[in-house]
């Protein structure tokens, strides 16, 4: 498919909507056609500040616009999957922000209806569009780190508290994500999750996820909105290096030579041949601090969109890595669940 120019439309401008907008609106070729939001208060901010662009109270006008190729949404994560199902019936191409879906069956349902009209399926999952994320990424694609041992993050704040989903809901999409991007989308062989409803009856405010991959490789995800400090850092231990993501952080990238490897045992085999005596090295080198350049990510993300529906190629953040991140998120509910019950 080949279009000098794209034209979308974007489905709410709320807390997240007009950070779409004045990216999508930024780039050439592309047009914003109509902003749709419920809120008066949100229509006449989009009138203000992005003149070229429509602000309409109902979605009704995007779907019957053959000029609209592809629509943009940004709604609370309840109405992600009928919005998204309506806009591919209609044959527009979509980008729903995290998560596409709140189940795997949903997800699957957009996956079969776009498949079925050849058009683009997108998640909103930002932080692979990151510079920083994908330098880690090629680290351990390249060996540097070994082995990847295990991985932990942890995205907290003190706030902002919601009442329509969890903080696991909220935030843990990100994380998952990240990791799932860095570990090739493997499907873990184990979920676990445990939280707290501090604020809200039934509406947990922090929540440990424990994940298991193949290979002793295993995860921690830990979020909360009931924090006193704003975090935003994920660890990777290799069994030759260590990494440490610090997304607020001048410096997002830290690479640490440090690690633990077993010494051979002096032996009729030159092996591990007194496992009771075990002797150990310690590596503690070099600290290396990359500068990485710095794109915004969502401009990456809105520029990857246009391009998927001009090519037709499969997204980063398509159906595959969005149902693994879905799967997972639905998982961690069950156990919860189970051990609640």
């Amino acid at each position: 498919m080949s279009l000098d120019r794209v034209v979308v439309a974007q489905l709410g401008c709320g807390y997240w909507g007009p950070n779409l907008l004045r990216n999508f609106s930024a780039l050439p070729n592309c047009e914003v056609k109509y902003v749709v939001d419920a809120s008066a208060e949100r229509r006449a901010f989009v009138h203000s500040n992005f003149p070229m662009t429509t602000a309409v109270e109902s979605s009704d006008v995007v779907f019957e616009d053959p000029d609209v190729v592809g629509v943009v949404i940004a709604t609370p994560a309840a109405t992600h999957f009928d919005l998204a199902r309506r806009a591919l019936e209609c044959g527009k191409h979509i980008l729903v922000e995290k998560p596409l879906a709140t189940t795997v069956a949903e997800v699957d349902t957009l996956a079969r209806c776009a498949d079925q009209r050849g058009l683009v399926v997108m998640a909103g999952h930002t932080f692979i569009y990151n510079p920083a994320v994908r330098y880690v990424k090629r680290l351990i694609d390249a060996g540097e780190l070994g082995e990847v041992r295990y991985v932990y993050s942890q995205r907290l704040n003190l706030g902002r508290i919601r009442s329509d989903i969890d903080a696991m809901w909220n935030f843990a999409p990100h994380d998952i994500s990240i990791i799932q991007y860095w570990l090739n989308d493997q499907e873990p062989t184990s979920v676990t999750r445990q939280g707290m409803d501090c604020i809200q009856p039934g509406v947990d405010d922090v929540v440990f996820v424990n994940l298991a991959y193949p290979n002793k490789v295993i995860a921690n995800v830990h979020v909360s909105w009931l924090d006193p400090q704003k975090v935003r850092k994920m660890t990777v231990v290799g069994s030759r290096k260590m990494v440490v993501y610090d997304d607020v952080a001048d410096d997002k990238i830290a690479i640490y030579d440090k690690g633990i490897d077993r010494k051979a045992v002096l032996g009729e085999h030159m092996d591990f041949d007194q496992p009771m005596r075990p002797d150990f090295s310690y590596r503690s080198g070099d600290i290396l601090l990359p500068q990485v350049k710095f794109v915004e990510p969502l401009r990456l993300e809105a520029e990857h969109f246009l391009e998927c529906i001009r090519t037709g190629k499969e997204p980063a953040t398509g159906i595959t890595h969005a149902r693994t991140v879905v799967s997972i998120l639905e998982r961690a509910d069950a156990h919860h669940a189970r051990v609640a019950s």
